[in-house]
């Protein structure tokens, strides 16, 4: 007996890893009862359960974009937005420090990063882009093992009424080499709600121990698994619930040590447990896919979809279906939430999710132009009653799916012609050229990517030069690099166990109010007053709390108060230095401060001694506050005025600012055209010369949620919040009756701002890109650099005028028109690079375009006249002959070239090769050898010869060549040329 039921523990531990690929529909019933069986009535009844039955408060789905998480490409678990409370950093002013009992349904996607299931959706039946994930979660140890589970089983077999014996758990058994134990307060938990311990199964750390990261806090967890087998021969176990218990935290040097305080949080896919409910095998089968297959058939026209797998699924089709349903829920929830196709990061791994969907529904299904954008509206009619922000963006969406489908559609045909071009250039065993290449791909112009590229060389038997290719995209590194924002270094941090010990001891939050106390002297000069502190806490640089530093020590300083600016909010943090009180010639740098859990952190490099203990006397670097007050202001001015410009719909994406600029991410349909630009910079010119005041004031949050035009970023606020509102006073701003916040510039903020708006001087929007399809970056520039920026753009705007009229005179000959090109494309090189106006950098961009291309054409006009009068006097002076090698007058090898052209057209059997001597030395040649004469005799060896004799090189074809050289007896040269020729003819 024994045997076998480890036999059959081994056989479900093998099927529990392989996690069975769900193939064919199957329609058996669940239960006697009448489950709910559309996807609003399961995640409602999830949420009402919680809610209603134990207390929870449910709180809405967070983006799917990270907020603060660099870890991280998308949200991709429900647990995401609590990590503050799971780090111990969450603001204790903040909803979200309230937080003890939750549940939520969370948007997710798994794509691109270390948890991606991009390219196994439409393999089998079961995998998804984009799933939501129903979760509750206890913080600090409100309930814990016990409650979670009975909750759990309660939900699975009452509510949703699925049959306990299709139900198997499992448990945490143990690690020996970290030390830990079974997890035996589980199965007892288990036991006693009634699951045998014949559908009990105990694995390790791999499958029942769950971990946030390399660090950080982790626990066992359990799991409930369903059994499609019904208990008929092996079982079928697919995951349903994880539960995870959070009681560890795995340190830097990988040992576990207890929480301060544990946490509960569970995770069930509403996808799969639909599938269960439906009595379906595969997640495509339930009501949350069966809309989107069926509106995939009528656009198509392919055959309707039948849920075959691998071999089975001839042509591809219905993993086409598959892919393509699959990648428009995900379009469509990520660019409601902000993330469009892009060049790096999370837009880029959407990019090529887009890309993917275009392939399979126009190569497999033979989808026409514009169909996904069709689809959208599928995706917002199933999703959008959970997840309003869907119905809210369902044109944009639709908008750039489709603009984004037609691009690459665009691209793929011109990559191609591209490609062929390039192959008919090339030798049989030449290397396809690297640059083309880069030029095709996503890094490049088109956008197609390298894999692709390679396939599409592969089918014609061509190598890509791959030493070339990974030497560009080691130069793209470099110089992204050199062009990215200083990234600050982490710095010193308060770990979760040192916050738990300050909250343990009872210390309070630091007292950050300082940093609002200054004022406008009556001169208009700002005052910052100073602040006196205790020192709380010292920590060296290992995070090790100490009584006191010494000599030379950087270490991190926490105080009861502080008007140091922590950075948060997209403001850098201020930077100054303190004093001890009674020793006020030892200055302690602050290099920067930094928020966590409510502490602030200061970064402070020590002189002499310090000590907990110490009265400290504050003070921030006044010109860098100020810069960054003026920064901030300018910032909100600049959102208001993008409203103004675009739209009241317009949206912030982001931004920061620093002493030196600030960054502000828009939301846009289209890039900003220049006179958008110049009538935003012209909104917020008006609002400072107008010098309005900038009020301030705390209130309840509560007093802010219904407040039309009241603009707020997708952040989490304390409670109260900060109003900064421009020329109206908080109250009138908040009053809904007033719609002032529609008329003003109105934000819930807590950084630090001028209390005037005149101090910013001016504002210059000096630099603006394309981050992704629907969001632009702006860069720009305040107080003196903006003035000296507008002069720059003044005075190139003048000189380029003056060129136009140069140009408008016509030139005499070819030097002037040729130094005039030059002048042209030097402006052109000075306005791409200088600090100036963005809307006037615009417009003499196009206006210099225009007259680089009159130019040019004027250097050509003149150009032929001078080579048909050279043509003539060489005819004259050379009777007719197979051969004509002299010397001419040419201002550059393009003259050159031209008499060369024009002499072998009127002598169509001469072989000509001429030489140009320049100042300096230099000797320019260029040759053209007769039809007649080749292939014996070629022009590029012919130049080469000539040019090797001058010390110089040549290049060109068989037919016309061209070269440099140095030499002071071109007689010689002269000899060599006919020498060479007579001998090959």
């Amino acid at each position: 007996m024994a045997a076998s039921v480890a036999a059959a523990a081994g056989r479900l531990r093998r099927a529990i890893r392989r996690t069975p690929q769900w193939r064919g529909p199957s329609r058996r019933a669940l239960s006697s009862e009448a489950p709910p069986t559309q996807a609003a009535a399961v995640r409602d009844a999830f949420l009402s359960f919680f809610r209603d039955r134990h207390g929870h408060q449910v709180v809405p789905s967070a983006s799917v974009r990270p907020r603060g998480d660099p870890s991280l490409l998308f949200v991709n678990a429900g647990m995401n937005q609590f990590k503050p409370i799971f780090l111990g950093t969450v603001d204790p002013r903040s909803e979200m420090a309230g937080f003890r009992r939750v549940a939520n349904s969370q948007k997710c996607v798994r794509a691109g990063g270390r948890h991606s299931d991009l390219e196994d959706v439409g393999r089998d039946l079961s995998h998804h882009t984009f799933f939501e994930m129903l979760g509750n979660w206890a913080f600090r140890g409100v309930y814990f093992k016990e409650e979670a589970c009975s909750m759990a089983w309660e939900l699975l077999t009452q509510v949703y009424g699925i049959p306990e014996d299709r139900l198997w758990v499992s448990y945490f058994g143990g690690d020996p080499k970290a030390g830990l134990g079974p997890d035996l307060e589980s199965r007892d938990i288990w036991l006693k709600l009634g699951v045998p311990a014949s559908r009990m199964l105990s694995f390790g750390p791999q499958e029942n121990f769950w971990e946030m990261g390399d660090t950080g806090p982790c626990g066992p967890c359990t799991e409930i698994h369903y059994d499609l087998a019904a208990g008929v021969g092996a079982p079928q176990l697919v995951e349903l619930w994880n539960l995870v218990f959070m009681q560890h935290n795995r340190e830097a040097d990988g040992s576990l040590q207890p929480l301060p305080q544990r946490h509960v949080d569970t995770g069930m896919g509403l996808e799969r447990l639909l599938a269960v409910l439906q009595g379906r095998r595969s997640t495509y089968d339930t009501d949350l896919f069966s809309p989107l297959l069926s509106a995939i058939h009528q656009g198509c026209g392919a055959p309707p979809y039948s849920g075959r797998v691998g071999a089975a699924d001839e042509g591809h089709t219905d993993t086409a279906y598959r892919v393509v349903a699959d990648h428009i829920r995900t379009l469509s929830v990520c660019i409601a939430d902000g993330v469009s196709p892009g060049m790096s990061g999370a837009p880029l791994v959407l990019r090529r999710i887009l890309r993917r969907a275009v392939r399979f529904s126009t190569e497999l299904l033979r989808a026409p132009p514009g169909f996904l954008g069709s689809l959208v509206p599928v995706v917002v009619e199933t999703l959008g009653g959970a997840y309003p922000e869907l119905q809210r963006n369902s044109a944009q969406i639709a908008s750039l799916v489709t603009a984004d489908e037609e691009a690459f559609l665009a691209s793929l045909q011109q990559g191609r012609r591209v490609i062929e071009r390039t192959l008919r250039r090339l030798g049989p065993s030449d290397a396809f050229p690297a640059e083309v290449a880069w030029s095709l791909s996503l890094s490049g112009n088109l956008g197609l990517p390298l894999d692709l590229v390679k396939l599409m060389l592969e089918e014609k038997g061509v190598q890509l030069d791959s030493a070339g290719l990974e030497r560009l995209a080691q130069e793209e590194a470099q110089h992204r690099a050199q062009q990215a924002e200083p990234v600050q270094e982490q710095g010193l941090r308060l770990d979760v166990h040192a916050l738990g010990e300050l909250q343990r001891r009872g210390v309070p939050p630091t007292d950050d109010s300082p940093k609002y106390n200054y004022s406008l002297r009556p001169s208009g000069g700002y005052e910052f007053g100073t602040c006196e502190a205790q020192v709380l806490q010292l920590y060296t640089e290992d995070g090790t709390a100490v009584a006191s530093v010494g000599e030379g020590q950087r270490c991190g300083l926490l105080l009861d108060k502080t008007n140091f600016y922590a950075e948060q909010g997209g403001q850098a943090s201020d930077r100054g230095y303190l004093v001890r009180v009674g020793l006020q010639d030892v200055l302690f740098p602050v290099a920067r401060a930094q928020v966590c859990g409510g502490f602030i952190l200061h970064e402070v490099a020590a002189p002499e001694c310090l000590k907990v203990g110490d009265q400290v006397q504050l003070h921030v670097d006044e010109a860098w506050r100020l810069s960054c007050m003026e920064k901030h202001t300018a910032v909100h001015l600049l959102n208001w005025a993008l409203r103004q410009a675009l739209g009241p719909g317009t949206e912030q994406r982001g931004s920061h600012l620093n002493p030196e600029w600030l960054r502000f991410d828009v939301a846009t349909q289209a890039p900003l055209t220049p006179e958008q630009l110049r009538a935003v910079e012209g909104t917020v010119q008006k609002a400072v010369g107008q010098d309005e005041a900038v009020y301030m004031e705390e209130v309840a949050l509560a007093c802010t949620a219904h407040v039309p035009g009241l603009r707020s970023l997708d952040e989490v606020y304390p409670d109260p919040v900060r109003v900064v509102s421009v020329g109206v006073p908080v109250a009138q701003a908040l009053n809904p009756a007033s719609q002032a916040a529609l008329q003003t510039s109105v934000e819930l903020c807590c950084g630090t701002h001028l209390l005037r708006t005149g101090a910013i001087g001016d504002l210059v929007i000096i630099g603006e890109r394309q981050l992704a399809k629907g969001t632009t970056r702006l860069l720009a520039i305040t107080g003196e650099q903006a003035q000296q920026a507008r002069e720059v753009g003044q005075s190139l705007a003048q000189e380029v005028e003056a060129a136009a009229a140069r140009l408008s005179q016509g030139s005499r000959d070819v030097v002037e028109a040729q130094r005039l090109s030059k002048e042209m494309g030097r402006l052109t090189d000075a306005v791409d690079t200088a600090v100036m106006p963005q809307w006037q950098r615009r417009e003499l961009q196009a206006t210099l375009k225009a007259l680089r291309r009159r130019a040019n054409t004027a250097v050509r006009k003149l150009e032929m006249v001078q080579a048909a009068q050279k043509t003539q006097e060489l005819l004259q002076q050379h009777s007719e002959g197979p051969l004509i090698v002299d010397t001419v007058h040419a201002e550059s090898l393009s003259v050159l070239v031209k008499v060369v052209r024009q002499l072998c057209k009127q002598a169509p059997s001469t072989s000509v090769l001429l030489l140009s001597p320049q100042p300096l030395g230099q000797v320019l040649c260029a040759c053209q050898v007769a039809q007649s004469a080749t292939p014996a005799f070629t022009a590029e060896a012919w130049a080469l010869a000539v040019c090797s004799h001058m010390g110089g090189k040549a290049w060109g074809s068989r037919v016309v060549a061209q070269g440099t050289g140095s030499t002071a007896d071109l007689d010689a040269a002269l000899s060599t040329a006919r020498a060479y020729a007579l001998n090959k003819l």
